[in-house]
């Protein structure tokens, strides 16, 4: 897990930018020194808090809205202070630019933002994406146990396997083979390992819709990427009273290795002080 959670909400997580370790920690501590509060729906996320508007530009080539947010020492039992950042950016043609900062002010602190944003190309309340076809820059994915947690540190190739969308594949073409949380759920909720270097924007996947021929396209400089598929909807209320059951929508969530606290094997995601963590995606839209 690592620190903070911010959400411009629209239901649920439903366009959620979550924080300072977004992605899981196992045991939900940072080798014996500090506890962290549970991450579920009642945590003080950065998803729950007021977060300050620095900027916001409605007009010209490049509108945009910049947000602020200081963490403070041991909120949600994390160390050190952070301010954190979060930019979002239109610009032509048909682009989205999110950008995301933070800096540790005093102490080492763990730092892994992610955007939550549920995406359905078919519209508003139009159904299930399972008909979704997507292209995933991922040899590897990040073997995860009932908790969703790589407590194993095992990395392992998708081919051969329901998790490899390397060619264009519709969501629900293998979808039932993805039985996760101990039997539990039927749905993707898989950490994939992106292709090439971290640090780096590169392609992260393709998604396309095609009965509305609306596409998207991720650019990312995060080393792995979620893939949800909204296995725990169920008859959720949207606006203009629609609703919102299984597999009404999924996510691409770009951040560093799941559990990297934990794994000296990962690439660290902790902050000295007065270091700063750089997110930026870029999603291209089509028609």
């Amino acid at each position: 897990m690592a620190r903070g959670q911010l959400l411009l909400a629209l239901l649920l997580f439903v366009a959620a930018s979550l924080g300072a370790q977004a992605s899981g920690t196992g045991g939900r501590k940072m080798v014996g020194v500090y506890e962290l509060k549970m991450g579920d729906f009642s945590s003080r996320g950065f998803h729950k808090v007021i977060w300050t508007v620095k900027e916001y530009v409605s007009g010209g080539h490049s509108p945009h809205i910049t947000l602020y947010y200081h963490s403070f020492d041991g909120e949600q039992g994390f160390p050190g202070n952070l301010d954190a950042y979060v930019t979002y950016r239109l610009s032509s043609p048909y682009t989205l630019s999110v950008h995301m900062n933070a800096t540790a002010l005093d102490k080492a602190t763990p730092v892994n933002l992610l955007l939550h944003t549920y995406w359905n190309l078919a519209g508003h309340g139009s159904g299930d994406v399972l008909g979704h076809t997507l292209r995933l820059f991922a040899s590897r994915y990040a073997v995860l146990d009932d908790e969703l947690l790589p407590s194993s540190g095992r990395l392992a190739p998708v081919a051969g396997t329901p998790f490899d969308f390397r060619s264009p594949t519709a969501i629900g073409a293998r979808i039932r083979d993805v039985i996760i949380m101990g039997g539990k759920v039927v749905g993707y909720d898989a950490n994939y390992i992106i292709d090439g270097d971290q640090g780096t924007m590169r392609p992260v996947c393709q998604v396309r819709d095609g009965a509305s021929g609306r596409a998207v396209e991720l650019w990312a400089n995060q080393a792995t990427m979620q893939l949800y598929t909204g296995n725990w909807l169920n008859h959720t209320k949207g606006k203009d009273g629609k609703v919102y059951d299984q597999y009404a929508g999924f996510t691409m969530e770009t951040m560093g290795y799941v559990d990297a606290v934990n794994h000296p094997e990962f690439p660290s995601q902790t902050l000295l002080p007065g270091q700063e963590y750089k997110h930026d995606m870029v999603f291209k839209f089509s028609f």
